[in-house]
């Protein structure tokens, strides 16, 4: 019995290196050179591994991109999470947990996979179920402030597609603008105006309040 455990750990163990080897290797390929031009090939021998092992654990070149950006998102998600629980008032949590986001669209790597590679290489339906997780924790968010009386209590959905969907075309729009630290300013300007306008209030120190 503890032999058979023993080897089923260390298959598992095998597998579990195998596949971040795999996926490891591709993420590099695909910020350095696309998702387009990076072959199979390529991956496998950047994690030295048979073309054989690839296909055991997954199914073509969009699949393991598939995982390469689920693990963006999961990292992102952990930013914006990390953001948000650092502010004491949840309204403005969710200013610095957005403003966290945003930020994020200058990190070359995650510019590259998340807003660059991904539309074409997945499509955007693949994307939004990719970032249901994302969407879901600003969900939480607004429910977190409505709780804490931040904001008057109301439907969570119209909101959270608002703003969760004005983010992401904010991050397309600095991800391809000349000038991107100018583009992050300029979104962060207007989410304070819309984070504003939605609680209904400005009280002198919130993050979300126009600077004086």
């Amino acid at each position: 019995m503890a032999t058979n455990t023993s080897a089923r750990r260390s298959q598992q163990e095998r597998t579990r290196a195998t596949t971040g080897a795999l996926v490891a290797a591709a993420r590099e390929l695909f910020i350095d050179d696309g998702f387009s031009a990076t072959s199979l090939d390529a991956i496998c021998a950047r994690a030295k591994v048979t073309r054989g092992a690839f296909y055991h654990h997954f199914s073509n070149k969009e699949h393991i991109f598939r995982e390469v950006y689920a693990a963006e998102q999961k990292e992102l998600a952990a930013t914006v999470r990390q953001a948000f629980r650092a502010e004491r008032d949840p309204w403005d949590g969710m200013f610095a947990g957005c403003r966290a986001l945003l930020e994020a669209s200058l990190e070359p790597a995650v510019r590259r996979i998340t807003l660059v590679e991904a539309p074409g290489a997945l499509g955007w339906s693949a994307m939004r179920d990719i970032q249901a997780g994302c969407k879901d924790q600003m969900r939480r968010g607004l429910a977190i402030a409505v709780e804490a009386g931040c904001i008057s209590e109301r439907p969570l959905d119209p909101p959270t597609s608002l703003l969760y969907g004005g983010i992401c075309e904010s991050a397309l729009d600095i991800a391809r603008a000349t000038n991107q630290h100018a583009a992050v300013e300029g979104s962060l300007a207007e989410l304070r105006r819309v984070l504003s306008g939605v609680s209904g209030r400005s009280t002198a120190g919130c993050a979300h309040t126009e600077p004086s």
